[in-house]
């Protein structure tokens, strides 16, 4: 006997803004404090083939060997398929444990299997890491500018954040120090610190030796651990390697968060996180609530790509590619932005943080540039109290350096027409001109 036929119900129309009313009360209190990410938001456009984006974090993943890909695909298929595809345990494969702890030794930086958790990404670690730390209203410090994706994983949890400033040399520590002070001063005890200290992004500094080891000086006297974001630090280009902030520390009050996504394939969604013991039990209880483990076939992958003998060939490989987009970068930059930008000369990475004189907004920038095809990540995306007005983040990793460069050269000619239209508007209003009668004098002469 057949079941009875019920008729589907009919489609609801899609929810409009004022719909929105009927389920405000179900929504958790945390929602109020989320915020969106400017990189996923402008994924689907950046996305397009006509789009030249110097937004996303992009690894050029075109240079992954296919010959490799098809071998280690062959090998899983041929002799580990089952264990593959089945779960597998929350803190990782044990294959993939030991074998991370020998990707950090390439920068100097001692790690032991027991104490590493494989996270989906190096995002769902900074998740997981906030999310065992704290409580709505805690405090966290990081730098300013910071990574613009770790600002929405802190509003989600509703923390209170305190950028501390940043200079060519990374976070300045006495402004650390006399933060953390005058917080304690008033019954304060922030969770942790947290920075990406080589090659930053978005800034493309690096932390000085001195401060670094200042920093986890400051970490131990004030008893609060520092999350040490590491996703770039074998990318380098120029000069010389510096520890990290966990070898310094030993591993007492440092927190290390790695990922696959920028040295292997962000397509991966591989990452992991090594934890003081107590810190990394309560990582792997959130990660269990989260996704129970980290998807099997993709750390297989990655631990054969490891185990082939061809990983440094490929990290070597990328250096190359993107030392020369770099320059490709920095030279139109130089050429094309306008009199008065300022912009940093990373050592390694994948980003230019660029600022312009002070009466262009990027975010009104970047509306113009998607026009022309091209985007950037505006400067405010890496603040939390509206600083950073007329600054912004250029990827120089995913695209050829001919586009980079066509790219930069749409982003200056628009910043040129903007500062024109303010002259226009200074000159007949009798306003000051940007930079001051220097450049007023400057431009009169020219």
């Amino acid at each position: 006997m057949e079941p009875e036929q019920v008729p589907p119900a009919p489609r609801r129309p899609r929810t409009e803004a004022r719909d929105l009313e009927r389920y405000a009360a179900l929504f958790a209190a945390r929602t109020r404090q989320m915020r969106s990410s400017a990189m996923r938001n402008m994924m689907s456009i950046a996305t397009r083939p006509e789009v030249i984006s110097l937004a996303g974090g992009l690894p050029d993943t075109s240079t992954f060997p296919a010959d490799l890909f098809e071998e280690i695909a062959a090998g899983i298929a041929a002799d580990g398929l089952a264990g593959a595809l089945q779960y597998g345990p929350t803190e990782g494969l044990d294959g993939l444990r030991e074998a991370i702890p020998e990707v950090m030794a390439r920068e100097g930086t001692g790690a032991e299997p027991e104490d590493v958790t494989v996270t989906t990404g190096g995002q769902q670690a900074l998740d997981l890491v906030t999310r065992a730390l704290v409580d709505p209203g805690d405090v966290l410090l990081c730098d300013a500018p910071t990574y613009p994706g770790a600002l929405p994983t802190f509003a989600a949890y509703q923390a209170d954040v305190i950028q501390v400033e940043c200079d060519s040399e990374g976070m300045r520590t006495d402004l650390l120090e006399q933060t953390l002070t005058e917080l304690e001063a008033g019954g304060k005890r922030p969770k942790f610190i947290y920075s990406v200290p080589t090659f930053q992004n978005p800034g493309g500094i690096t932390l000085s030796l001195e401060r670094r080891r200042q920093m986890v000086e400051i970490a131990r006297r004030f008893e609060i651990l520092v999350v040490e974001d590491n996703p770039y630090g074998l990318l380098r280009f120029e000069g010389d390697p510096l520890p990290s902030l966990y070898s310094i520390d030993g591993g007492g009050f440092v927190v290390y968060v790695g990922t696959f996504s920028k040295i292997v394939a962000a397509g991966l969604r591989l990452g992991w996180v090594v934890a003081p013991p107590p810190v990394r039990q309560k990582i792997v209880l959130g990660k269990q609530a989260a996704d129970l483990c980290t998807s099997n076939l993709v750390q297989e992958f990655a631990l054969r790509f490891l185990q082939s003998g061809r990983f440094d060939e490929y990290v070597d490989g990328l250096r190359e590619v993107y030392r020369s987009r770099r320059d490709a970068m920095l030279g139109a930059i130089a050429e094309y932005f306008p009199h008065g930008a300022d912009w940093s000369r990373p050592e390694g990475g994948l980003f230019v943080w660029a600022t312009l004189p002070e009466v262009i907004d990027t975010g009104d920038l970047l509306a113009k540039a998607l026009g022309e095809n091209v985007a950037f990540v505006p400067g405010a995306e890496a603040f939390v109290d509206g600083r950073g007005t007329n600054s912004m983040r250029l990827n120089f990793s995913g695209v050829p350096e001919e586009r980079i460069i066509e790219g930069v050269r749409r982003i200056g000619r628009l910043a040129d027409r903007m500062l024109g239209l303010y002259e226009t508007i200074a000159n007949t209003a009798e306003l000051p001109l940007p930079g001051g009668p220097v450049e007023k004098e400057r431009r009169k002469a020219g």
